[in-house]
């Protein structure tokens, strides 16, 4: 059964950084689309980051800058290093990945697995 695990949320003040993790098992996240994605309360699950299995990147205008998708093939771990935080970053942050090769990864539908999500807070 895959199992994708976050970690490396948290509380920072504006202007921090945090460095997100997502470990995977019984899954290989070289092979398909692996991907962050954020949600605030009251506001729909919104793509931040995706990377597919050639290594190509894709990220949300917001974050464009400030933040960058990469992944360890070695350690099956996926990160999402944040950057120069802004209050409006603050949300439930999930790791995903996908279950076919070949599919758009900016196409949230092509995403099969998620993680439980990790929090992060940015103050003002």
């Amino acid at each position: 059964q895959v199992q994708l695990v976050e970690s490396g949320g948290g509380s920072v003040q504006a202007g921090g950084s945090l460095r997100l993790s997502c470990t995977a098992s019984e899954y290989t996240i070289r092979t398909y689309c692996m991907g962050w994605f954020r949600q605030s309360p009251g506001k729909e699950r919104e793509g931040v980051a995706v990377i597919d299995s050639e290594g190509r990147t894709t990220y949300a205008d917001s974050v464009k800058g400030r933040i960058t998708i990469s992944r360890d093939n070695a350690k099956n771990t996926l990160y999402l290093q944040m950057n120069s935080l802004k209050p409006e970053d603050t949300a439930m942050y999930y790791c995903a990945a996908g279950h076919y090769g070949g599919v758009d990864c900016n196409t949230r539908a092509n995403f099969a697995y998620w993680g439980q999500g990790t929090q992060v807070a940015v103050s003002s």
